[in-house]
């Protein structure tokens, strides 16, 4: 039996966990807004393209590449379809509506969502698949550097009678230093400086000589790998994915990002890390099933407390 402490501690680790995914997938959701003021409804479907992306590179890699060093290149491989599949996107699908009204481009991305949905599905056969089988898989198995991997995903520390395992410590270093430095590649690059200022104002931007287009590709580009990088830290944490994962956690990051103020970097975490902390808090007091009543009926309070979101700010739109 846990004690009380341990109780609060475990659910701490639990909510912080799951944070971490919503806000590094909302982190993709607030910076797109925050550009071209589109909901990328894609963006969970992205999300998930990341973690089979992963999970099917190291399956190649395993023998060849065994351990960490084939997970670090699985989880570059995710990042790189992620956001070859982001571009291609904002190119093909987002760019030629940009001067269209907004709703045009809010079912562009719902069909660009359904599109990668459906291909994943019928490329996956409506599967689930397995990190654990990647490993048991005969000689792979046998491979040090992977047992070592193993290792990783099952022990961990032990607080008396509660154990967190060591890959939700990784994620969570992970999840930090990643948000640690898109915070300062935005605050502190000339392109990061650029994001910021398109934001504002497009036109006076192109006057300027900012290449807005590139810009605006690039944005999606760091937004899919963000979100690549939440899909493999998932998979390796929870060891299978399955082609519907992209929708839960997409609605759950889109509303990380609302919460937090859409458009702001530093909202979407805390947005992220707020959802997921309440969904342990309604996990532990009302049960699994109701730990969606009790998150979001509390994230709704603070939309009518904060309609701009916690961080985010009123916008006026010049006529």
């Amino acid at each position: 039996m846990f004690s009380t402490g341990e109780l609060i501690l475990q659910q701490l680790v639990n909510g912080l966990v799951s944070g971490s995914f919503y806000a590094l997938v909302a982190l993709g959701y607030s910076m797109v807004y925050g550009i071209v003021k589109l909901l990328n409804f894609a963006h969970g479907d992205i999300y998930m393209t990341g973690a089979f992306g992963f999970l099917a590179t190291f399956g190649v890699l395993a023998s060849v590449l065994p351990g960490w060093p084939g997970v670090l290149c699985a989880v570059l491989a995710a990042m790189c379809l992620a956001a070859a599949l982001g571009f291609l996107a904002q190119r093909f699908a987002y760019r030629p509506l940009l001067g269209a009204p907004r709703l045009s481009l809010l079912i562009t991305a719902i069909g660009v969502s359904l599109v990668i949905y459906n291909a994943v599905m019928l490329i996956s056969q409506s599967q689930p698949s397995y990190f654990t089988d990647v490993l048991g898989s005969g000689v792979v198995d046998d491979i040090p550097a992977n047992a070592a991997v193993r290792q990783i995903i099952d022990n961990g520390i032990q607080i008396g009678s509660m154990t967190v395992t060591y890959m939700k410590l990784v994620l969570l270093a992970v999840s930090a230093l990643l948000m640690i430095g898109l915070t300062l590649y935005i605050g502190r690059t000339m392109s990061g400086r650029a994001m910021r200022a398109i934001a504002m104002d497009q036109d006076t931007c192109r006057l300027m000589g900012i290449n807005v287009r590139k810009i605006i590709g690039l944005t999606f580009v760091i937004g899919s790998a963000l979100a690549a990088v939440a899909g493999g830290l998932y998979c390796l944490c929870y060891g299978n994915i399955k082609y519907d994962m992209g929708f839960s956690i997409g609605i759950k990051a889109f509303t990380s990002a609302v919460i937090g103020g859409i458009g702001s970097i530093p909202g979407a975490m805390l947005g992220g890390l707020l959802l997921g902390l309440l969904e342990s808090i309604g996990t532990q007091n009302l049960g699994s099933q109701w730990k969606d009543v009790f998150a979001f009926g509390l994230l709704i309070l603070i939309l009518i407390l904060r309609p701009n979101g916690l961080l985010g700010k009123s916008e006026v739109e010049r006529m």
